[in-house]
């Protein structure tokens, strides 16, 4: 039996996969591994959510995680919290952790984009810093885990870790119950997009292929997961595509099961990502996929998708164009996608972390 400590000062519902992964590993290591006992340091929004999920005691840090200087403050104090919590090991499963701990420490890098794709982050001021705590946290790990080849070798790359200190664990797809694909394009053509607007995600060129379709074949596009002032209202203007395109803030369970059931296609046009749990959860559900070919989303859907090139808007009017106008293919990337989600799964995920924390507990301190 061990005390295991999860740094869990990033979760503040609203750090989308991220927060997923470390809520459904969490369930099954608790189901998994009873044995062991887990100790949540939460951040100040976390603590305000539901952690019924959380297998073991929660502590209130009072540390914000959606500031990221009071985080970066927080994450200097997790290595004393976790010392006097009287933890074995500490794990780290979003990305950041402690520059310093007592004890084997353990961390889940998703991916490297703030070091390989620093076009598309936020400015120097910020993405100096989160470099930084990405280089001290993977200094002071034990062992780092990670969710596709792509993360493990920009691991490898930018932060010069040795390889046998890297344990590839891929992430699963949690199923949206309640689904209806009978229903697919009831309401006409309709490409389905989720998530933030970072500029890695590429939606502006999504919206700017439109024009290039055919109006008779001509799919409407509807955009989920903006803050605030959409950046996005921007380019729909500058477009015209008005009548085609509707974005839409964060939506609820109900209303992402209606777009579920409705979307002819999901469509993820990313330059670059560590994974892509959208679209695992996509084909969990029967909803084809279109995204981009670049190698780490060959390593989650496969074959298995209407692949575009993510700096071609030629290329995905072409996808989409098909996506509306072939439904034998669509009904066959539903039926394939089934059987590729189906060779993920969040106990395989669960049970390749604990070998993970074995090994740290084993060998110790690096």
């Amino acid at each position: 039996m061990a005390r295991i400590f999860v740094d869990l000062l990033s979760l503040t519902g609203k750090k989308g996969g991220m927060e997923t992964y470390a809520r459904e590993l969490y369930m099954q290591l608790g189901r998994l591994a009873p044995e062991h006992e887990y100790i949540g340091y939460f951040s100040a929004e976390g603590w305000e959510l539901d952690r019924s999920w959380f297998p073991g005691e929660g502590i209130a840090s009072g540390i914000s995680g959606e500031n990221r200087f009071t985080w970066a403050w927080g994450e200097l104090r997790c290595g004393r919290a976790a010392a006097a919590a009287g933890a074995d090991l500490l794990h780290s499963p979003m990305t950041l952790g402690p520059a310093r701990t007592k004890m084997p420490a353990v961390i889940s890098m998703h991916d490297m984009l703030y070091w390989s794709h620093p076009q598309y982050m936020s400015t120097p001021m910020y993405t100096l810093p989160v470099k930084v705590m990405e280089r001290l946290a993977a200094r002071n790990a034990s062992r780092i885990l990670t969710i596709s080849e792509v993360s493990r070798q920009a691991i490898v790359r930018y932060l010069k870790v040795a390889p046998d200190h890297i344990d590839l664990v891929p992430l699963a797809g949690t199923p949206l119950q309640g689904v209806d694909r009978s229903r697919a394009s009831s309401g006409g053509a309709m490409i389905l997009a989720t998530g933030n607007r970072r500029p890695h995600k590429n939606w502006p060129s999504l919206i700017r292929a439109l024009p290039l379709i055919d109006p008779e074949v001509r799919p409407r596009v509807v955009v989920t997961g903006s803050h605030g002032d959409d950046p996005l209202i921007e380019i729909v203007a500058e477009t015209g595509m008005q009548d085609w395109v509707d974005l839409r803030s964060w939506v609820d369970m109900d209303e992402m099961r209606e777009l579920y059931s409705t979307a002819t296609a999901l469509a993820m046009p990313s330059f670059a990502d560590g994974f892509s749990l959208p679209a695992l959860e996509a084909m969990m559900a029967g909803l084809p996929v279109m995204i981009s070919d670049i190698p780490v989303y060959r390593e989650v859907v496969g074959d298995v998708a209407l692949f575009i090139d993510p700096n071609d808007l030629g290329s995905i009017a072409d996808a989409m164009t098909t996506a509306a106008s072939d439904p034998e293919l669509m009904l066959d990337l539903t039926r394939r996608g089934y059987e590729r989600a189906a060779l993920f799964s969040w106990e395989r995920t669960a049970k390749g972390t604990l070998e993970t924390f074995e090994r740290a507990l084993r060998d110790g301190r690096r």
